[in-house]
């Protein structure tokens, strides 16, 4: 199966490209900053690396691209250029959840070959907040436990893993270090992840295979928060809550 990965819905810029041979499997990556110029450098990344590998965007069984949440930019660049590269080429676009994709990339990272395993998946919303998903791995298999959220960090909680090792996973453990539960992060593991584009490879054929791939036309990015900045009125009442409660 050929397929080409994509996510910008981080501070990093990841793209994967998987191509099958006679010699088996062969995944290529390229990571480098994301934000601002995710939408210069990514057309000509991923052409470079379909040249280099001798591989035709019409040889692709699939594009995916993290669909989200993430941020409001990096999610329309992604979801943009895909569109534009699956529409030219006549080959579909899987989206693929980005937090999945963040408990993929810790699995891989920590526990390989656990046969069972139960990541919390954390990303950093900015704006105080954070996005949160529950999953378990078994058999193969991912199976979504809670849905994808927008939560305070103060307010998540860890969900029981039963017999399954706990993982908790992402990039807010030093941005909200002080305001996550010590309780629920002493009773997993920690891994550091990031929804990267080689993750998105290694989950796709299964989600492909459950026919999620869509149409160019029809994809979309998640977005979960309908908002991407406070109002002035909301900052200022935030700083005078602030100032009331250091009152004494």
């Amino acid at each position: 199966m050929n397929l080409l990965a994509l996510d910008t819905g981080t501070e990093f810029l990841s793209i994967a490209l998987r191509t099958d041979g006679p010699h088996g499997s062969r995944v290529v990556e390229h990571q480098s900053a994301g934000g601002a110029k995710a939408s210069t450098d990514l057309i000509a990344a991923v052409l470079q690396m379909l040249a280099d590998a001798g591989a035709r965007l019409a040889d692709l069984d699939a594009i995916c691209f993290g669909s989200g949440p993430g941020s409001f930019t990096g999610l329309r660049t992604a979801c943009s250029v895909v569109q534009g590269l699956a529409f030219g080429a006549g080959v579909p676009v899987l989206p693929v959840d980005s937090l999945l994709a963040v408990a993929e990339d810790a699995r891989f990272r920590a526990l390989p070959d656990a046969p069972v395993l139960q990541v919390t998946a954390l990303l950093d919303a900015r704006m105080d907040e954070m996005y949160a998903a529950c999953y378990r791995f078994e058999s193969g298999q991912w199976q979504t436990l809670s849905a994808s959220a927008l939560l305070r960090p103060e307010d998540w909680a860890a969900s029981p893993a039963g017999d399954a090792p706990h993982v908790v996973a992402g990039n807010v453990f030093t941005v909200y270090a002080d305001r996550l539960s010590p309780a629920s992060l002493q009773a997993a593991q920690v891994v550091p992840a990031l929804p990267l584009a080689a993750a998105m490879l290694r989950v796709a054929p299964a989600l492909l295979a459950q026919g999620l791939a869509v149409d160019a036309a029809l994809a979309m990015p998640s977005y979960i928060r309908d908002k991407v900045a406070k109002t002035t009125a909301e900052r200022e009442a935030e700083k005078a809550a602030a100032l009331a409660a250091a009152v004494p």
